[in-house]
């Protein structure tokens, strides 16, 4: 069963601010919690969640994040922003979070952005090694392209005809 829930969670982690954030409705799901008590949890250690590791989504980024997903409908006339963690904001929950269930899914969470972070490096490999593979065709096709006009070109130069020419003795 484990999994197949591991690429659940990697469709759980957004992009906002530069940042990979996981969303507290979805993290409080995963741990079995009221999305309402896990933000008491963090505001009582509120210490433990300094900015790159937590923050509050504005308004604007709470209506893309609606609008992107449509399971997010319920947020679009919320008076309350969403709060977002980071990978350390995650890390640090299963600190506030004591129970058996957030310490393996926490655990879960944090293989989820190991493997986001390969898959973006891999990705960043594969685009360069595209690139250099593109440059090496583009001067091949160029080669190509030159040799097919020479060709051409020869090909159009006036030519004497052949066979029987009336008129002409030789």
């Amino acid at each position: 069963m484990e999994n197949l829930l591991k690429p659940e969670y990697e469709q759980l982690i957004f992009h906002f601010r530069g940042m990979k954030v996981m969303i507290d409705s979805d993290l409080a799901l995963l741990y079995g919690n009221a999305t309402k008590a896990l933000k008491q949890q963090v505001k009582r250690n509120i210490g433990r969640f300094p900015s790159d590791f937590m923050f509050e989504l504005t308004s604007e980024e709470r209506n893309e994040l609606v609008t992107n997903c449509d399971r997010f409908k319920s947020l679009k006339h919320s008076s309350v922003n969403p709060l977002v963690f980071t990978e350390q904001g995650v890390a640090m929950l299963s600190s506030v979070l004591r129970s058996e269930k957030a310490i393996k899914v926490n655990i879960e969470i944090m293989r989820a952005f190991a493997r986001y972070r390969f898959l973006l490096k891999e990705n960043e490999q594969l685009k360069s090694e595209i690139f250099k593979l593109d440059k090496k065709v583009n001067s091949i096709f160029r080669i190509l392209l030159e040799k097919l006009d020479a060709l051409q070109q020869k090909q159009t130069s006036p030519r004497e005809p052949i066979g029987f020419k009336p008129g002409k003795k030789d």
